[in-house]
């Protein structure tokens, strides 16, 4: 099982909490036609839009004890105008862990995990089809070695999405192969595919599905399956606290598909604060 999962509800999971009951009774953007704007440009990853999602991820059921996992990802989403035909988006993703012993009833590390900052370059003129290319990384962060792989990887990543009226359909998919690090940990080969189906109402709603399929392919025999394979789904809304445009989600997921020990359930929570670009 991945050590990229966490342990416990955190003081942080229960302030984001309270952000999501704020979020069903916060006022909706004057104009409509904003939230809608907003709401279609949060689930596009090549936006020329400044998000900073505070993403935090419960895992249920984990090892032969059942354990309860946690992990918070910080994911700042900055684009930058490299010229009249190219943007440059960065993404960083950064995770802080509570991780249990799932071998033991009681016991866990928590800190933070390996950083994975990814580089889409993507055109500027935006067409039918919006896409962007480009180098993703894993750093070694880890302030334990049961929260990181101890190596340091890099792979390309591949975004693609359509926007057809209310829809949003598209995925996100990379690979990442380690070049260095600790010569005691085993080689990094791992795949993502992070696939997003969104249907978007008035007043900033939207249902929602995003599961993340991750493949290890070196995995060690006798572990299991492979592949993580959710299913599963949610709800949004864009809404605002004050002036502050905030996306808020709630999803959760079914791995049917998953090695020995993973979490068979997680909820995802996720609270974006958002800065769209002047007009």
């Amino acid at each position: 099982m991945s050590a990229r999962v966490a342990m416990k509800r955190s003081p942080v999971l229960a302030t984001l909490a309270l952000t999501g009951v704020i979020a069903l009774i916060a006022q909706t953007p004057d104009d409509e036609g904003s939230s809608e704007s907003l709401a279609k440009a949060t689930q596009n990853p090549v936006a020329s839009l400044i998000s900073v999602p505070f993403q935090n991820n419960i895992n249920f059921a984990a090892g032969p004890y059942g354990r309860v996992q946690n992990v918070l990802n910080i994911q700042p989403v900055i684009p930058m105008e490299l010229s009249d035909s190219w943007n440059l988006i960065t993404r960083v993703i950064i995770p802080i862990i509570d991780q249990p012993q799932i071998v033991t009833p009681s016991l866990g590390t928590s800190g933070f995990g390996d950083v994975n900052p990814t580089f889409f370059f993507a055109p500027a003129k935006v067409h039918k089809l919006i896409w962007g290319l480009g180098p993703t990384f894993s750093l070694r962060t880890e302030t334990n070695s049961t929260l990181g792989n101890g190596k340091w990887g890099a792979g390309p990543a591949f975004v693609a999405l359509v926007q057809p009226k209310e829809w949003t359909i598209g995925f996100l998919a990379n690979n990442i192969w380690s070049f260095a690090g600790d010569k005691d940990s085993p080689s990094v080969k791992a795949f993502l595919l992070q696939y997003f189906v969104n249907y978007n109402f008035k007043k900033g709603w939207y249902l929602t599905s995003s599961p993340i399929l991750t493949a290890s392919w070196n995995a060690p025999s006798g572990t299991g399956n492979l592949w993580v394979v959710p299913f599963g789904g949610g709800f949004g809304r864009i809404f605002r606290i004050g002036k502050q445009p905030v996306n808020g989600s709630l999803t959760a997921y079914y791995s049917s598909i998953r090695p020995d020990f993973y979490p068979a359930w997680s909820v995802r929570f996720q609270v974006a604060l958002l800065y769209p670009k002047p007009k």
